[in-house]
């Protein structure tokens, strides 16, 4: 299993859209299939993935954007949001992300 590391942004917006149960359960599920999401394209290996919430079904889940570091052990999650309220995020800003993980760390 990796070590789920929790960006400072993504600690901002998941906390009001997922319990505390639906967070460890995500953590579980994508550190012990860390490939499990669709990489994105010309984002630097930057992975999504869609997660149901309890009772909201598949148009009332959320969109979580995580990036890999298996080498280091480590999965790196960027960006939670809801389906139903964003649009997705251009390759360009998901690979920016990834830069900054070199300077937050």
């Amino acid at each position: 299993m990796f070590t789920i590391v929790e960006t400072p942004l993504y600690i901002k917006m998941v906390d009001s859209l997922l319990t505390k149960e639906e967070q460890g359960e995500l953590h579980t599920m994508i550190s012990q299939n860390p490939d499990i999401g669709d990489v994105v394209s010309k984002s630097g290996g930057v992975r999504t993935v869609r997660f149901a919430r309890q009772g909201g079904g598949k148009s009332g889940g959320v969109r979580v954007i995580y990036y890999n570091r298996l080498e280091n052990g480590k999965i790196f999650m960027l960006l939670v949001y809801a389906k139903a309220k964003t649009e997705n995020i251009p390759a360009h800003i998901l690979k920016d992300l990834v830069k900054e993980l070199d300077t937050w760390q």
